[in-house]
């Protein structure tokens, strides 16, 4: 993996004071761990393999269907059936040669929750449940990982950093771990849009987290209603 920030890749982001080549350097060395590569995720795996992280693992054990193609931008025509994982290692690859791509082929489990997390730097949730999102806040608790939260309605999103500076945990922002997992799954509509700005939004925050700057979602909720763009950020 190339570490050299003095060419004209990153030279829009060295430029800013708030990375520069230091931070630049400490994102070309970091791994983040991406769950769940569907609407939230094709957005953030894209704009954190264009900002030079160096380590991206991509964990999905689902397959490309024709219906995610409205909002799953990593994925065409012609990758229908295909392995969400290893399509999306693909087509991130050919963006960038200096990233590293592991590919996990698997849902987030019990089993395999630890071995991948382990040695991350952040992790990012783009999941679609709330079993998956409790699994990713304790195994994340156990490694010291902070991680990024988003999830995302029919026209709205929400997002929030766990497990960072302030220890602020998912439990404390949703405490009925096991009424909220007894829920059964649903398919629900959702604009197009939604899960990518929600997920270029994980980006960011992900980012903030590697280069060290900014104000970092650290256990405040973020909610947006694209109906109207309405914001609102509260402490948890």
């Amino acid at each position: 993996m190339s570490t050299d920030t003095s060419d004209n890749r990153y030279s829009r982001q060295t430029m800013l004071p708030e990375i520069g080549i230091e931070g630049q350097r400490r994102l070309a060395s970091a791994t983040v761990a991406v769950i769940g590569l569907g609407g939230l995720g094709s957005a953030a795996a894209t704009y954190l393999t264009g900002a030079g992280v160096g380590h991206l693992i991509l964990v999905d054990g689902d397959t490309v269907s024709l219906s995610n193609l409205q909002r799953q931008v990593l994925y065409t025509e012609a990758t229908v059936g295909e392995p969400k994982s290893a399509t999306a290692a693909a087509r991130l690859a050919a963006q960038s040669s200096a990233t590293r791509f592991d590919i996990i082929a698997e849902n987030l489990t019990e089993a395999n929750a630890d071995s991948i997390v382990a040695g991350c730097d952040v992790v990012v949730d783009c999941t679609d449940n709330y079993a998956a999102r409790y699994l990713i806040d304790d195994v994340c608790a156990r490694h010291g990982c902070p991680w990024v939260y988003g999830s995302i309605g029919a026209t709205d999103g929400q997002l929030a950093v766990f497990n960072y500076r302030r220890g602020v945990r998912y439990a404390d922002l949703y405490p009925d771990r096991a009424a909220l997992c007894a829920l059964p799954r649903v398919t629900a509509g959702v604009i197009g849009v939604v899960p990518g700005v929600i997920g270029t939004l994980e980006a960011s925050e992900a980012t903030k987290i590697i280069a060290g700057f900014g104000d970092v979602l650290d256990g405040r909720l973020f909610t947006i209603d694209f109906k109207s763009m309405q914001t609102l950020i509260i402490d948890i």
